[in-house]
């Protein structure tokens, strides 16, 4: 009869060790380096679509919630300015915001290696950023 309880509360104990393992969360697909690659600016009839620019402006993201680039987070277009800013990202929301954006929230959509930034602007303006490897 001991044997049998015994063979219970090792199986039990089993069960509970296994249910009590705590999966480690999947990194998010918005950590790493991104690098501006398109801007997108209606010009209000419907018709903007994305163009193709040289830049060198970056975002990095951590897996705490913060974001970094070489120049303004806020300014949609490239390379306006030379300061670099910060701010934070909620995957929750999908928004990210700044400081330096004066209480503003911007969008963004990653899929695979895209992630768009929409901006609160009248007319459609979003910025494509391509992942870096």
């Amino acid at each position: 009869m001991m044997m049998k309880k015994w063979i219970v509360f090792m199986a039990l104990l089993g069960i509970v060790c296994a249910c009590n393992k705590s999966d480690s969360s999947p990194k998010s697909n918005l950590v790493g380096s991104w690098k501006l690659s398109e801007i997108l600016a209606d010009p209000g009839d419907g018709s903007g679509t994305f163009k193709a620019i040289t830049s060198n402006k970056t975002l990095i993201f951590d897996d705490k919630g913060n974001v970094g680039s070489n120049n303004v987070i806020c300014n949609l277009y490239n390379d306006v300015s030379t300061k670099a800013s910060t701010g934070t990202y909620s995957e929750k929301n999908a928004t990210i915001t700044s400081a330096d954006c004066a209480n503003i929230k911007i969008n963004y959509v990653v899929k695979n290696d895209t992630l768009i930034l929409i901006y609160p602007c009248i007319e459609a303006c979003k910025a494509k950023y391509i992942r870096l490897r």
